[in-house]
């Protein structure tokens, strides 16, 4: 079984080289081969998140020297809900006919799957950062595709941003290294806690500068500059696939923040919550005073995501098993949502219809965290899992309203107020298939939650984790 780990990194890998190669000039091949790779990708998923904790090292090198890929809950969830929504941006984009308007939009397509995939399996913090640069390279390749100087102008701007986040990864990776002799993450959480006292100021320093890196990605005020122009001037079916995008953050700030530098070790203590929990409450206001004050739909969206991704990392802020598991929710929620809005927004640039109105609202509801569907039963696990914090609670409800009535005045203007056009019936598969997961994450709410929750608790009890990276073999 640890060798079908190496499948989601390479896999798409060769299916991006062989459109490069083979089926460069031939769209319906190009088409075939994303199809054929993603669905691959997604069944690879369902498999994996069935299997134990387990790794696999490349070249057969052993830990801590060799390059190792580990699985466990966390990962194999993440992989799913990359292929769940890699699937149905694709649907969209082949049945509205996105991928013409570039020769090589398949190709950056399974470069992106190769890099997510990577970020979320890779156990050695240093290949964490090749994996962003893989991603930084393709995901700059889709935001310009078609063209358009708004477009590359936003791309130069997300550019800048990530490759100051990347100076500062490096510098992080360094003093580490120099501290401990090693970037792999098992190792790390076994060293750690027993450097000298002297070093305790350079690891503090060296997991500040990590929090910033993913705080970058996952666009937390007040590094959130780069995300609204680059979501907003993206194309609609790439913004929605870079509605994950911002999840590699999330995750890489659990993964350390329960795994090389949990609440209780003696070097950082309680530093990454203490920094997380008032940025996280400013990316909620943020977020919510963008999308109420803004009326273009797509930055709105923007707007909106930055504030779940405050509400995410609210949780997160908490270190516990609880709000980690409600976290996790909420980040399967809030990244369907994102998607199922813009692909609307896509679909919005010329036609509305009644049916387009009425996914619309589902998808506003959804968004702002409004019953019946998975963003009320997200922020509810949310509010229970920080009960008795008074902030926290006004933060997420008062968010919630403003998220509300900002998306329903631009529904209004949208459908109300613009002529009517008929879409196309085949052009909303995408966006249906998006509601159909976030209606089954709310009417399997109850045995998604428990799985999440034994998820959290493994988190925060890294052994088997630990145990798979540093020695190998399946736990």
């Amino acid at each position: 079984m640890s060798q079908l780990l190496i499948l989601p990194v390479i896999l798409p890998a060769i299916l991006a080289g062989a459109i490069i190669l083979i089926a460069r000039n031939t769209l319906n091949a190009q088409r075939a081969i994303s199809i054929l790779g993603t669905i691959a990708l997604l069944a690879l998923a369902i498999t994996l998140i069935q299997a134990p904790t387990q790794s696999y090292f490349l070249g057969n090198w052993p830990a801590p020297f060799g390059i190792a890929l580990v699985l466990d809950r966390l990962s194999a969830l993440m992989l799913l809900l990359t292929a769940t929504l890699a699937l149905i941006v694709l649907i969209h984009t082949i049945r509205t006919g996105w991928d013409t308007k570039g020769r090589h939009f398949h190709a950056l397509y399974l470069f992106q799957l190769m890099g997510l995939n990577g970020a979320f399996l890779t156990g050695d913090a240093f290949n964490l950062f090749v994996f962003f640069e893989v991603l930084l390279i393709a995901s700059y390749g889709l935001m310009v595709h078609g063209g358009g100087e708004a477009r590359i102008r936003a791309g130069v701007q997300y550019v800048a941003f990530n490759l100051l986040g990347s100076t500062l990864f490096l510098f992080a990776l360094a003093t580490i290294y120099s501290t401990t002799g090693t970037l792999n993450m098992a190792d790390l959480a076994q060293k750690l806690p027993q450097i000298p006292a002297n070093d305790t100021a350079l690891i503090r320093v060296a997991a500040v500068l990590l929090m910033l890196v993913f705080a970058v990605k996952a666009a937390l005020v007040p590094l959130q500059f780069w995300l609204p122009g680059t979501y907003a001037n993206a194309p609609g079916p790439i913004a929605a696939l870079f509605a994950v995008m911002t999840k590699v953050g999330a995750y890489a700030l659990i993964r350390f923040g329960t795994l090389v530098f949990p609440t209780d070790l003696p070097a950082t203590n309680t530093l990454l919550a203490s920094l997380l929990y008032p940025a996280a409450l400013a990316t909620i206001a943020v977020g919510a005073l963008g999308t109420f004050g803004t009326r273009s739909l797509p930055r709105q969206i923007a707007f909106a995501a930055i504030g779940s991704m405050g509400t995410l990392l609210l949780a997160v802020s908490a270190f516990t098993p609880q709000a980690t598991a409600a976290a996790l929710y909420y980040t399967l929620h809030s990244t369907l949502a994102t998607a199922a809005l813009f692909l609307i927004a896509d679909l919005t640039r010329c036609r509305r219809d009644g049916m387009t109105a009425a996914l619309y609202m589902a998808a506003a509801i959804a968004m702002a965290g409004m019953p019946p569907l998975s963003g009320f039963v997200g922020k509810l696990l949310i509010l229970d899992a920080l009960r008795g914090d008074a902030i926290a609670w006004a933060a997420i409800l008062i968010a919630s309203l403003l998220t509300m009535i900002g998306l329903a005045r631009t529904g209004s203007d949208l459908f109300w107020k613009s002529p009517s056009t008929e879409a196309p019936a085949e052009s909303k598969t995408a966006i249906l298939l998006c509601l159909a997961a976030l209606a089954t994450l709310t009417i399997a709410a109850g045995p998604i939650t428990s799985w999440l929750t034994l998820t959290a608790e493994a988190l925060h009890v890294p052994t088997a984790y630990i145990a798979a990276n540093h020695l190998g073999g399946t736990k």
